[in-house]
């Protein structure tokens, strides 16, 4: 029988967070128990040339900027109404200058960012120095349980000092040659935002900020009159929400809306369809410090049981392709050597009766949770996945459940709810295994429920690397989770189709899913293609 983990000490994350799952579902529960509005607008918004209207999947648990990184967030909040010292380009990769015009590397410990000078927040105030280490201390010091600093940091706070009114330095306990990197996952605020708790409507410095918010109706964003770059082609942006992707479609076709995101490809958007790569890969985490889950052989058995090709050719209809590792090709640490766990259901069968003969109780139940929304035929895809288990001597219950509630199971601390698959679906906006591992693979991983000291510390080691040799250490690192491991199953690297309507000019990339900046969408005809 594998062991699980002796139990561990509670670290800074852990403690950290303690408090997140519990912050975020209070957000919803007091926005949908108060309805409550901002800014002086009548909220009845008819369509305009001027007006986006943008059909989601579902509402925001919040719009904390430290909160960002949550799919269901990013895509309203980042380089919409906030904005980062340092923007990474999702096509290349690359880091270029936001809020910040440069940084360097002034001590082994210590970078330096020198700011865009003129810069004012939505309500006027000067954006400095003083905010930007009022930010970062927030995000990543404080104990408000922000998700960035989950998704981001690792368990040592930072030293952030503004050195003047246009520079700030940040300084890490060891040297960390990727710090700007993560740095530009921290949104800007003004430094009189609450430092003790998450805020519901955020001041930034981006082209947008928040006009009105009627919980389980519509939020709306308005043109920020402080915003010193480029007036956007739109002026105003109208969020709703629809779980079915269908009818988020038929919102666009029937020109009830100019873009709908998370679509399939049978959800009939037609010509109005456009597929790109979305950077998400989806997998079943198995939570492994619970019997039966804490057997390997039940974990390999559940691995082979998915049928990652038909997955793919029959519910998403060859819109992605089978997964072998929780990160995509372009990302640094991917391994182009592994290949997808086969489905062999007969080998499956073997394992969990070879495990059921040696005393473990294969037939307790198991909690299959996925969220409602997530992709596109989520529903389908874990029916077809319980199916399959049933045939192998398993006990699997399927719950389905919205954000907030599937929230509490994804993050630290998870609830006493017996043994555990968790439907995740990861999308590492950074572009470095490092941000995988540290939030899903480390024994205390923001998202990870085991892991062993000898994979940590291998872990540790590749985040020292840099160039090819960090790029062989973190494919080492992908290659002995499911040998060692084998927290996750795999299933696919996702494709998404986004609708939008022929008067938007807007090309979607692998970044949509996690940052949809509306600046970037243009009147067609102004600029010449669609």
């Amino acid at each position: 029988m594998h062991a699980a983990a002796p139990p561990q000490p509670a670290s800074r994350r852990q403690r950290k967070h303690a408090a997140f799952a519990l912050t975020a579902l209070s957000v919803v529960t007091v926005a949908l128990a108060t309805g409550c509005s901002v800014a002086n607008t009548t909220q009845t918004d008819a369509a305009s040339p001027d007006t986006l209207r943008i059909v989601l999947p579902q509402e925001p648990p919040t719009l904390e900027p430290c909160d960002a990184s949550l799919t269901a967030t990013g895509p309203i909040v980042r380089s919409n109404i906030t904005e980062p010292l340092v923007e990474r380009d999702p096509i290349s990769g690359d880091l270029g200058p936001k809020l910040a015009d440069s940084w360097e590397q002034t001590s082994p410990t210590t970078w330096t960012f020198r700011l865009h000078p003129g810069v004012k927040f939505s309500d006027g105030t000067t954006f400095d120095a003083d905010d930007a280490a009022f930010s970062i201390d927030r995000t990543v010091n404080s104990s408000i349980g922000c998700d960035v600093d989950g998704y981001v940091f690792g368990d040592d706070d930072l030293g952030v000092e503004a050195v003047d009114p246009a520079t700030v330095t940040v300084t890490t306990v060891t040297p960390d040659p990727i710090l700007p990197l993560r740095i530009s996952f921290v949104e800007m605020v003004p430094d009189t935002t609450d430092a003790t708790d998450k805020v519901r409507i955020p001041i930034g410095t981006g082209p947008y900020l928040v006009d009105y918010w009627d919980a389980g109706q519509k939020l709306a964003l308005a043109v920020n009159p402080e915003y010193s770059g480029p007036t956007p082609d739109y002026t105003r942006a109208v969020y709703q929400w629809r779980t079915e992707g269908s009818v988020r479609a038929a919102m666009v076709t029937n020109d009830e809306a100019e873009i709908a995101t998370y679509l399939g490809p049978e959800d009939g958007a037609g010509d109005l369809g456009v597929a790109y790569p979305n950077n998400e890969t989806t997998a079943l985490r198995l939570q492994a410090t619970e019997p039966p889950l804490d057997d390997y052989r039940v974990r390999e058995a559940i691995d082979l049981s998915i049928n990652r090709a038909g997955i793919v050719k029959a519910l998403f209809r060859g819109l992605g392709e089978p997964a072998a590792q929780l990160v995509g090709n372009s990302i640094v640490g991917y391994n182009d050597q592994l290949t997808p766990t086969p489905y062999d259901l007969e080998r499956a069968k073997e394992l969990v009766a070879e495990a059921k003969a040696d005393g473990v109780p294969v037939d307790k139940e198991i909690k299959l949770i996925g969220r409602t929304g997530q992709f596109p035929k989520i529903n389908e895809t874990i029916e077809v996945i319980q199916n399959s288990l049933d045939q192998v001597g398993l006990n699997v219950k399927i719950e389905m459940m919205d954000t907030s509630g599937q929230m509490q199971y994804q993050i630290r601390p998870f609830p006493d709810a017996g043994p555990v698959m968790l439907m995740v679906q990861h999308g590492n906006q950074a572009g470095d295994a490092q941000f995988t591992a540290e939030q899903y693979l480390l024994s205390d991983g923001y998202q990870s429920t085991y892991g062993t000291p000898e994979y940590d510390a291998e872990i540790a080691a590749a985040q020292e690397q840099i160039g090819d040799a960090r790029q062989a250490a973190f494919a080492g690192v992908l290659a002995d989770e499911p040998r060692l491991i084998r927290q996750y199953a795999y299933i696919a690297h996702m494709n998404a189709v986004l609708a939008k309507a022929t008067s938007v000019a807007y090309q979607p990339n692998s970044g949509t899913g996690d940052e949809m900046r509306l600046a970037e969408m243009k009147h067609a005809e102004s600029s010449g293609n669609d």
